[in-house]
């Protein structure tokens, strides 16, 4: 059991943390109990991480145990592969549309 001064001391910095916690400004979410958007990089890091987990649980028996370090960079490159064709494939489909529509509301 503790003896008396410890709990002294105990309460006195709990009663500090208290003060100071209450006089601050609390982080962003904290309150509204939203969080802050992750970023793309973040995003795509994370389900990197995730796939790779799952094949290295899945796979690294057989293959050995390098398959999720190798999965999660060919995860990684793919998807930004993937992101890079789907906004040229954006740009090219605003081409078209605004070609066809041209060609059907003529001026």
């Amino acid at each position: 059991m503790p003896s008396s001064p410890t709990k002294a001391k105990l309460s006195a910095r709990a009663q500090e943390n208290y003060l100071r916690a209450k006089r601050e400004r609390p982080s962003f979410g904290l309150l509204s109990e939203k969080k802050a958007e992750p970023t793309l990089d973040e995003a795509r890091e994370e389900l990197a991480q995730s796939i790779s987990r799952l094949a290295h649980s899945l796979f690294a028996d057989r293959f050995g145990p390098l398959v999720g370090t190798i999965t999660e960079t060919t995860v990684t490159a793919s998807l930004k592969e993937f992101e890079e064709h789907l906004r040229r494939a954006k740009g090219d489909f605003n081409l078209v549309l605004n070609e066809f529509s041209e060609r059907i509301f003529k001026k």
